[in-house]
């Protein structure tokens, strides 16, 4: 295998994972898993700022898969 291909390969894999977790934290925030949980206004609150993180974490995930084959070595 070539380097270049094993590098495609790798950056593909980042960005493969990084959209698969921010559609994650999508799906959380589409199904309102609050309105289910007894805990009130605060386990809402929680889950709520957990399923934005998730998205947020999943689309930096993403963007370093895409950067990160730009780079000169």
């Amino acid at each position: 295998m070539t380097r270049l291909a094993s590098q495609w390969k790798q950056r593909g894999l980042w960005i493969v994972v990084g959209v698969f977790v921010a559609l994650v934290g999508l799906g959380t925030l589409v199904g309102m898993p609050w309105r289910y949980a007894g805990g009130g206004a605060a386990t809402a609150a929680i889950q709520i700022l957990a399923a934005l993180a998730t998205v947020g974490i999943g689309a930096a995930v993403a963007w370093l898969g895409v950067t990160s084959g730009s780079e000169k070595r």
